[in-house]
């Protein structure tokens, strides 16, 4: 294997040779979960590969996601078996080979209030006990994902202290998957991939694409490049449609609100609180190991230009904070918001409303021979990528990908004997130790970047060195996450920027 650390220096020895005639198997456009999963199963398969990226790694959708690894509760209550099954069968490889490191037991609580009719707990109960049918059937350890249960008042109530008192029956209980960090899964995709000997390029856009070449440009210089390839694949998700005029979609805006901990009543257990007048739709608030929750989610649909950053309409806070509010014992207001997201979901354009939208992926080749990969969602991209590279038909085995630990990655008996502060080992696994080492030597960067923040500035360091991050942006908003509280950012950025800048000088000299 190659090393996988993704820098500034190896990025223009990369796009050097990229840029200077080197014909590849495979290119593929689009640095989010599905591009950089197609680089790492095309690589370890023994295909050539290059991924462009316009931005930065985990810049579009992937970043925004509500860091859920779901066993497809939701696909089982409208009677699709098949695509439940592929979830929890992704949740299982990725909770247990993949990347156990990056991804942690969820408890899931829906409070059950005197409001809540019999028939409606019995239909939550026996979606549940379906979901952990579906478990077994995928052979996902009792030990991961506990079998879900019935709980006291008392029990929701200590898992959950804020929950309104008033009328609380109980709770019913169950477990399913989570992140840590959504962008850091991609971040370990594209430098596993890089690894492999995949060509990970961020900062290069592409604008024109044909079945065997795309048409660039580098946006750090301004350079027009042509990348030659056996095969192109379009993988931008909710852009997809500006490189291939033949797709067609129909993006779902999901929006969060980001709270403290405190504002919220959380614990360790996060809440499912069902949308009045909805029979299968809920609002969940989703405690973060960083002690925020967050509160999500919304389903609406997204017409016209697609925006590179999202924003979060007040009407989508209103209706959070509302649904949110009826089942706490504290009312949340806007005061309690200190930060707010939302992602734009590539759904598959079809009728009705985009919360009946299939969430199924497709893989289609456009006249020219472009092929595209749209729908999906970020538990099934390992799936969403074997299929990309098995269409494009070129001479390699099949995927491995399903057996492949991602850098970082340990069982989680190993994790548990990392010789690192547990903060660090929830964000980079075994190599937790050689960041925590940074700090050893230098004893400023074991220093948190800003008062009353965790994250220190051996990260900040280590994300220039080894994570491909190429400026403050890069390492607030996709390798720390600072950017998610505007505030927290804020009181970084000057440090940050100065790391950020010491770090670019020491890199080496590409050859």
């Amino acid at each position: 294997m190659n090393s996988a650390s993704l820098n500034a220096a190896r990025r223009e020895a990369e796009l050097a040779r990229v840029a200077g005639g080197e014909r590849v198997d495979l290119a593929v456009i689009g640095g989010g979960v599905t591009g950089a999963g197609i680089a790492l199963d095309a690589a370890a398969r023994g295909l050539s590969v290059v991924l462009l990226e316009a931005n930065d790694l985990a810049h579009g959708t992937s970043r925004w996601s509500s860091k859920l690894v779901h066993g497809g509760l939701r696909y089982l209550a409208k009677g699709d078996f098949a695509l439940a099954h592929e979830s929890a069968v992704e949740r299982g490889i990725m909770m247990t080979v993949t990347a156990p490191h990056l991804t942690r037991t969820l408890p899931q609580l829906f409070p059950l209030h005197t409001t809540t009719s019999r028939a409606q707990q019995g239909v939550i109960a026996a979606g549940l006990q379906a979901g952990d049918v579906l478990r077994r059937i995928t052979r996902t350890p009792g030990r991961v994902l506990p079998r879900p249960r019935t709980i006291t008042r008392h029990e929701a109530l200590a898992l959950t202290p804020g929950l309104r008192r008033n009328g609380l029956r109980g709770a019913l209980l169950s477990f399913d998957g989570a992140l840590t960090d959504d962008a850091r899964l991609v971040v370990a995709l594209a430098r596993t991939a890089a690894s492999y000997g995949a060509r990970i390029l961020t900062r290069v856009r592409a604008h024109q694409v044909l079945a065997d070449r795309v048409r660039a440009t580098d946006e750090l210089t301004g350079q027009a490049l042509e990348v030659q390839a056996r095969q192109v694949i379009n993988a931008t998700g909710v852009w997809a449609g500006s490189l291939v005029d033949s797709v067609r979609l129909r993006p779902s805006r999901g929006s969060h609100l980001i709270l403290r901990g405190e504002a919220a009543g959380t614990s360790v257990s996060s809440v499912m609180i069902g949308v009045p007048g909805e029979t299968n739709r809920f609002v969940f608030l989703l405690p973060q190991p960083d002690g925020n929750v967050y509160l999500g989610l919304t389903d609406e649909p997204v017409d016209g230009p697609i925006p590179e950053v999202p924003t979060v309409p007040e009407s989508d806070v209103d209706f959070l904070l509302e649904v949110a509010s009826s089942a706490l014992a504290r009312r949340l207001t806007t005061a309690d918001v200190i930060g707010r997201f939302a992602g734009l979901r590539p759904l598959i354009s079809a009728g009705g409303r985009s919360a009946d939208l299939s969430r199924k992926h497709a893989v289609l080749r456009s006249p020219d021979g472009v092929l595209t990969v749209v729908g999906g969602k970020l538990t099934t991209y390992r799936r969403m990528a074997a299929d990309a590279v098995d269409a494009a038909g070129l001479p390699a085995g099949p995927s491995t990908t399903h057996e492949l630990p991602l850098i970082g990655a340990a069982p989680r008996s190993r994790l548990s004997t990392v010789d690192a502060p547990r903060r660090l080992i929830l964000k980079y696994g075994t190599e937790a130790p050689r960041i925590a080492a940074i700090g050893e030597l230098d004893p400023a960067l074991a220093a948190p970047v800003a008062p009353g923040s965790e994250i220190t500035g051996a990260e900040v360091v280590w994300a220039i060195r080894h994570e491909g991050a190429l400026d403050v942006s890069d390492v607030l908003e996709r390798r720390t996450r600072l950017s998610l509280v505007p505030a927290d950012a804020e009181a970084a950025r000057e440090h940050v920027a100065d790391l950020v800048t010491r770090s670019l000088r020491g890199l080496p000299t590409p050859t």
